[in-house]
């Protein structure tokens, strides 16, 4: 069973996300703003990270992936966000500005939240043998 944080400041989101992971077996824990979800990161210590881009700043969630790589988180980390279809710009992962392991579009069906998370969680296991 792998630990799971979802931080995003929708609970709507956050507790589907939670039903959908922990039905796959996942422990899963929630936080709601870039300073929930940084403690939470050093309390739950969670082997894979679901992240929201806009919080209660736009940039939170790359400001968020940004702090953790930079203090040495090397877990995975998968950003949902629907900036993409406010914006109309495409972002993507970079490892300089979105230091992120996967890039996904909100809203996300439950089959492809875990198909996700199972492949990054199998990455991650892949490079630590």
């Amino acid at each position: 069973m792998s630990r799971i944080l979802i931080v995003d400041d929708d609970p709507d989101i956050t507790e589907a996300c939670q039903l959908f992971l922990k039905k796959d077996g996942h422990e899963v824990q929630c936080a709601y703003s870039r300073l929930e979800g940084m403690q939470a990161v050093e309390t739950f210590q969670p082997d894979l990270l679901v992240l929201d881009v806009m919080m209660d700043q736009p940039d939170d969630g790359i400001a968020m992936a940004q702090d953790l790589r930079r203090a040495g988180f090397a877990n995975p980390i998968l950003m949902l966000t629907s900036l993409s279809k406010v914006s109309g710009f495409e972002y993507d992962k970079d490892q300089d500005i979105l230091p992120v392991d996967d890039y996904q579009t909100k809203p996300i069906d439950p089959a492809t939240l875990n198909a996700k998370v199972r492949e990054l969680l199998a990455r991650t296991a892949r490079r630590s043998v």
